[in-house]
C-alpha cells in the first residue's frame, strides 16, 4: 500500500502547496499577458478613433477655409448656389471616405480581448483537471 508521502520524501500537503504556488504564478503571469494584450489593442483602437476624429476635423477645416474660394471660382461659370452645393458635396464625399476607412480599421481590430492569455489558461485548466 502506498503511504501518503511522496516517493521523494515530500508530504502530500507540501506537494499541494507547491501546486497552488505554481498555479498562482501561472495566473499572475497570464493576467500580466492579458493586460499587455488589452493595452496593445486599445492603443490600436485609439488610432482608429484618431482617424475618425481627423476625418471630422478635416471636414470642418476645409469647409471653413476653402469653401468661399471654390464657390467664387465655380460661380464664374454657374449660378453661385449650384457652386456652393457642388463644393459641399465634394467635402461630404471626402469625409465619408475617411469615416469608412476609420470604421473598417476599427472592425479589423475588433473588441479588445486577451485571446492569447485566455487560451493558455484554458489549456492549463485542462491539464490540471486531466480532461
Amino acid at each position: 500500500m502506498v503511504e501518503p508521502e511522496a516517493s521523494e520524501g515530500r508530504s502530500l500537503g507540501r506537494s499541494a502547496q507547491e501546486l497552488a504556488e505554481q498555479v498562482k504564478g501561472l495566473v499572475q503571469t497570464e493576467i500580466a499577458l492579458a493586460r499587455q494584450e488589452m493595452t496593445g489593442q486599445t492603443r490600436e483602437l485609439g488610432m482608429a478613433g484618431g482617424m475618425g476624429g481627423a476625418a471630422a476635423g478635416l471636414a470642418v477645416m476645409s469647409a471653413g477655409t476653402a469653401t468661399a474660394g471654390l464657390v467664387l471660382l465655380l460661380a464664374e461659370k454657374t449660378p453661385p448656389w449650384i457652386a456652393a452645393f457642388a463644393v459641399s458635396g465634394a467635402y461630404a464625399g471626402g469625409a465619408a471616405v475617411l469615416a469608412r476607412r476609420a470604421r473598417q480599421k476599427a472592425e479589423q481590430i475588433g473588441v479588445p480581448s486577451p485571446d492569447q492569455a485566455i487560451g493558455i489558461l484554458k489549456d492549463a485548466a485542462q491539464q490540471v483537471t486531466g480532461s
